[in-house]
């Protein structure tokens, strides 16, 4: 059995210095393969030195949309970023009305750059959205990201929001949210969705399931998220991994497997 972590951030520094534990922890566990997530352009170095460095590690370079100053990368930026062999994805992107106020019209901005540049480079986009789930439908249809696929990350929206990014071609991957009594709405989407377009995440260091709920979250945690999600459609854990992997391997086709764990 083997399963992968599809999106966390292990160049935080809540992880300086602990890089080989926080991977032997996870092979412990049965996570193969994981994806760094780039948050900002000048931290994309440091996830590619980890993917460069690791081979069950696969990058994204991106610039998260309530991620301020620093450089803002164009198309042709993007392009080049993504090049790169280990870059496996786009993003993360998308809106978040949450944590940003006042004129987003930057954030929009940057959301149309990455969703045009993940077409033109045929690598799929990862997709964050807080409390902006109507804008973020519309625009991934209004720009046909359809062309380039992706996945709505660490998703806690309802069945609705699933539906619509499904009917577009999009993927969704359940964190450890999950797991959480209160996310009855994200459990209604982890028992309905079609089991070939699910994945499993940990957005580490947050979000770690129950039962380490408060704990920084690693890797070897998305086990946990797995376990609980193939709990409630009723399947085997063996299933749900290769199920989840499976489904990771061909949205991020770019990506291949290592003989590492």
């Amino acid at each position: 059995m083997q399963l992968v972590d599809s999106h966390c951030h292990l160049n935080f520094p809540d992880f300086d210095g602990r890089i080989p534990q926080i991977l032997q922890n996870a092979a412990d566990n049965q996570i193969a393969h994981l994806l760094c997530i780039s948050t900002s352009w000048e931290n994309q170095r440091d996830v590619l030195v980890l993917a460069e460095k690791h081979p069950q590690i696969f990058a994204s370079v991106g610039k998260h949309p309530t991620t301020e100053g620093g450089h803002e990368p164009s198309v042709d930026d993007l392009l080049t970023a993504a090049d790169h062999p280990r870059v496996v994805a786009i993003g993360e992107t998308g809106l978040d009305y949450f944590r940003s106020e006042g004129d987003l019209t930057w954030q929009h901005e940057r959301f149309h750059a990455h969703i045009d540049a993940a077409k033109q480079c045929h690598k799929p986009l990862i997709i964050h959205t807080r409390a902006a789930a109507d804008d973020t439908m519309n625009t991934l249809r209004d720009h046909q990201a359809r062309d380039a696929g992706g996945v709505m990350h660490c998703f806690a929206e309802d069945w609705d929001v699933a539906k619509t990014a499904l009917d577009i071609g999009f993927y969704i991957s359940f964190s450890g949210i999950v797991t959480f009594k209160s996310a009855q709405s994200v459990q209604e989407v982890a028992k309905k969705a079609p089991l070939d377009r699910i994945l499993v995440e940990t957005d580490a260091p947050y979000l770690a399931p129950v039962p380490h709920r408060g704990k920084t979250n690693e890797p070897a945690y998305v086990r946990h998220t797995a376990e609980f999600v193939a709990e409630q459609r009723g399947i085997s854990i063996e299933e749900l991994a290769e199920a989840t992997t499976n489904n990771f391997f061909k949205l991020f086709s770019f990506a291949a497997k290592s003989q590492v764990a």
